[in-house]
């Protein structure tokens, strides 16, 4: 169901907005209102009892010094391809760091040192092909990291050592073909993971082996062109999952089953004719509610016998289905153009 994947919140990174990012920009739109921005060279500055939050955009100059009590930090939009060297000197309390739609193209392993309180990283839309190792070894707090809209092509594990309270990565929008093994071992708090727009044909064995609640998984817009039945076990209490936009023809008939807590389930635009029996046991079933629904839109069904097991489940699922209209029978002949429910219902 494309239109899910495509109004999911970009905030940072596709993730849903993060509270005090959200109170920062109104924070900025009020200090500008008060008279608080001097001139159009000047960074927009807001002042609380709970710190100084700045926001640098051009034409503004960025500062050669940040107040010792700075807790948000916005440099955005400037073209920059390497960060001034002492940026961050002297700014211990800062927490939120947005260094969006730059051009950078590396990073100092020190560059995070000074920051030891950090609890969100915003890299989206730069020129970054790879991180220091090191570099989040005084990050023991980050919460969010958004590499969103780079130019990743390989991740290696060594570059997020350190992130302990990590449960927000996204590496969407990058040019990634394979995944390292063990790549999420150590992040057991995470919770959202977004891979997106990428380029992934196959997941290594373990992707998902060490969060210990993931719950939100984007592996929409890749190239994958199989779903093991393997995958997703270590994952039980997941909600939402998109698939869409890939290559799926098969998806093992064990693949969702022991999904306890799946809302949303995404398989439209992929290469589906038919999927096993019993894939669709465990979901959708009163204590597995559904309750945001599931797409398999835009896919070449072949609506024989084969998948009498998918008409029955549909038949009790048809309020949670989107995209109705657009899930039709490639095949056979017989019902070819008409929609999947409505031979579903016909049978």
């Amino acid at each position: 169901m494309a239109s899910w994947s495509r109004q999911r919140p970009e905030s940072p990174g596709g993730f849903q907005p993060h509270p005090s990012r959200t109170l920062f920009l109104l924070l900025l739109l009020a200090a500008s209102a008060w008279g608080v921005t001097l001139s159009p060279k000047d960074c927009q500055v807001f002042r609380s009892d709970h710190g100084s939050s700045i926001s640098c955009q051009p034409p503004a100059k960025i500062p050669s010094y940040l107040p010792a009590d700075t807790v948000h930090l916005a440099v955005e939009f400037f073209n920059l391809t390497l960060l001034p060297a002492n940026l961050l000197q002297g700014a211990s309390k800062l927490q939120e760091l947005h260094l969006s739609s730059n051009r950078l193209e590396s990073l100092s392993p020190e560059f995070l040192r000074p920051v030891p309180q950090l609890r969100v990283l915003d890299l989206t839309r730069n020129s970054l092909t790879g991180l220091p190792p090191g570099v989040f070894q005084a990050s023991a707090t980050l919460d969010t990291l958004v590499l969103k809209e780079n130019q990743l092509e390989v991740l290696e594990t060594s570059w997020l050592h350190g992130l302990k309270a990590l449960r927000h990565l996204d590496l969407s929008g990058n040019c990634l073909r394979k995944l390292p093994p063990g790549l999420l071992a150590n992040f057991t708090l995470l919770r959202t993971l977004d891979l997106a727009e990428n380029q992934l044909e196959t997941l290594p064995p373990d992707f998902l082996q060490g969060p210990l609640q993931l719950e939100r998984l984007h592996l929409e817009g890749n190239k994958l062109q199989e779903l093991g039945k393997d995958l997703l076990v270590p994952q039980p209490d997941l909600r939402y999952l998109f698939l869409n936009g890939n290559k799926l023809a098969r998806v093992a008939a064990g693949a969702f089953h022991g999904l306890r807590q799946l809302d949303m389930l995404d398989l439209s635009n992929n290469s589906l004719a038919s999927v096993p029996e019993g894939l669709w046991t465990f979901l959708g079933q009163p204590n597995r509610d559904m309750r945001d629904g599931f797409d398999i839109s835009s896919n070449p069904w072949i609506c024989d016998q084969n998948l009498s097991d998918l008409y029955h489940w549909l038949q009790a699922q048809k309020d949670k289905m989107f995209s109705q209209n657009d899930t039709r029978c490639a095949g056979p002949e017989a019902v070819k153009g008409q929609t999947l429910l409505a031979v579903a219902e016909s049978q």
